[in-house]
């Protein structure tokens, strides 16, 4: 399931919440917004494993698939029973919700089969999905298009989209089984690291945003101070890591982002103003 990623997708649809109704949401919407993301998330996850079975044996050997501890068939039925779990879960909050999450599996599908090898075209698709589960969560409470919920949505898309396009130039070898046109593999290394970095520049600066605009107070510059720390820090150190250390600083900013997410959740539960 690489559940961090899950988890990130079911924290962002909470916040998307908390955004939109400037507060928690009722703790069943709550659970069942966080769930039912985590679950299609996680169904994705897994069906893109399953088609990248062949690169991942030279990308990332160590995952189940490739190692050969979880077969084909059995991958496919465990994506299908999570899947359905959160088509059911999203039902349970609204039939509007219900369609966003079967929008939301259909373009991982879709990347997943015919448009990863696409490059920055399939970077750009995931980097939406991302930025989408904060407007599902801002939807699961009836306002999808309310302006923090919108910013947020594009500081996760950007981060998101950063973190593909630097992955996709260590991946670069098993990608070429596939004849993918990748930054990476159409302007070399170099350059995709270069625009990675231009976009992760791009989301520390636009976090001033909100403060200048003073739609949070102050005191949230922590949080945001938190996730900005994370990708300069992991930027840096990625620059001057060797190979097999590359996408240990890559986990860290998706990580670092969502622990930003937290601490700004954990003042919203706390009454922080």
């Amino acid at each position: 399931m690489r559940l961090e990623l899950p988890l990130s997708a079911g924290v962002c649809v909470v916040l998307g919440q908390v955004l939109a109704g400037s507060g928690f949401a009722p703790l069943s919407t709550t659970a069942l917004g966080f769930f039912s993301i985590l679950f299609v998330s996680a169904s994705i996850l897994i069906l893109n494993d399953i088609i990248d079975l062949e690169t991942d044996k030279i990308n990332a050997p160590d995952r189940p698939l490739p190692s050969g501890q979880v077969t084909p068939a059995e991958a496919l039925s465990f994506a299908l029973v999570l899947m359905l779990c959160g088509f059911v879960m999203s039902y349970a909050v609204s039939p509007g919700i219900l369609f966003l999450a079967m929008g939301l599996a259909a373009i991982g599908f879709l990347y997943n089969r015919w448009f990863k090898k696409h490059g920055l075209l399939g970077n750009l698709m995931v980097s939406f999905s991302v930025g989408m589960t904060f407007v599902y969560g801002g939807a699961s409470v009836g306002k999808p298009f309310d302006k923090t919920v919108l910013f947020f949505a594009l500081i996760a898309a950007l981060v998101d989209l950063g973190e593909e396009i630097a992955a996709d130039a260590m991946d670069m070898e098993g990608d070429k089984l596939i004849n993918s046109n990748s930054l990476a593999i159409k302007h070399g290394k170099s350059f995709a690291r270069m625009v990675s970095t231009g976009i992760f520049t791009l989301v520390v600066l636009l976090t001033a945003i909100p403060f200048i605009l003073k739609w949070f107070t102050l005191i949230y510059l922590i949080p945001m101070a938190v996730m900005d720390f994370f990708i300069i820090f992991s930027l840096l150190k990625l620059h001057q890591a060797k190979p097999d250390k590359e996408r240990k600083y890559i986990r860290m900013i998706y990580l670092g982002a969502t622990f930003g997410l937290i601490v700004f959740l954990l003042m919203r539960l706390l009454g922080v103003k």
